[in-house]
């Protein structure tokens, strides 16, 4: 229940502060605000915060350091806000483990739709959905368990994943040697179509190779199709 829900909003622009809060807790969510990177980490350390609406740019420590920091305490999905036009930020967000991003000007209603993906993502299956226990997956070396989402080396060492990481590679271990198209990818893992300039997927794909491919610039595991979009190559096995 949404109600359960604890969000933390941080912004230092107050209007948008205050928009945001009374928006999100109309649709049932707890919000606490922010304006700045020194609240933030108060919050997350007094309170218990499932997901942060994150700006890029705030004084002091900006969105992609506390993003960082975030990801480095594997702390809170994040979702990031950031200004129209600022694509390389945006990438670089998602690259250090923003899970989602929403450039401003937006649809309210489509960051609370972003926020119930993201959220959907993240939380562990629960019992009576999602995957059986006992239903992983064995790719080069590599356990993938959905039950307990989590990826593990042949060495036993846990891989670290975001939420977004670990959605897409569900996605293409679930459908090996099968073409995927960007927007098929953005459709299984977040239930939206890509947009002209969209290079989540990309990004994603990226990280995940630099997580698991011997030689990330010569992947051997999930490969670019020229003009077509993506393709597990390894053989994935259900033990």
């Amino acid at each position: 229940m949404s109600e359960n829900i604890h969000l933390l909003v941080v912004d230092d622009d107050r209007e948008i502060r205050d928009l945001l809060t009374r928006y999100l807790t109309r649709h049932g969510y707890r919000v606490t605000a922010a304006r700045d990177g020194q609240e933030m980490r108060k919050f997350l350390a007094d309170r218990n915060i499932d997901l942060i609406v994150l700006d890029l740019m705030l004084p002091g420590e900006d969105g992609l350091a506390l993003c960082r920091a975030v990801r480095a305490e594997s702390g809170p999905p994040v979702v990031m806000l950031s200004a129209m036009g600022e694509d390389a930020d945006r990438i670089l967000g998602l690259e250090i483990g923003a899970d989602d991003y929403l450039p401003k000007p937006f649809n309210p209603r489509e960051l609370v739709a972003r926020i119930k993906a993201v959220l959907r993502r993240s939380q562990a299956a629960t019992p009576g959905g999602g995957p059986a226990a006992g239903a992983f997956f064995s790719f080069a070396g590599y356990m993938l368990d959905p039950a307990q989402r989590r990826l593990s080396a042949a060495s036993g060492e846990e891989i670290a994943l975001t939420a977004g990481e670990y959605e897409l590679l569900l996605a293409l271990v679930q459908r090996p040697r099968r073409v995927l198209s960007r927007d098929d990818l953005l459709e299984i893992t977040r239930g939206r179509a890509a947009g002209p300039f969209d290079r989540s997927i990309d990004v994603q794909i990226s990280r995940l190779r630099r997580k698991i491919e011997s030689d990330p610039a010569d992947p051997a595991i999930i490969k670019t199709v020229r003009s077509g979009g993506y393709i597990f190559s390894a053989e994935v096995g259900t033990p």
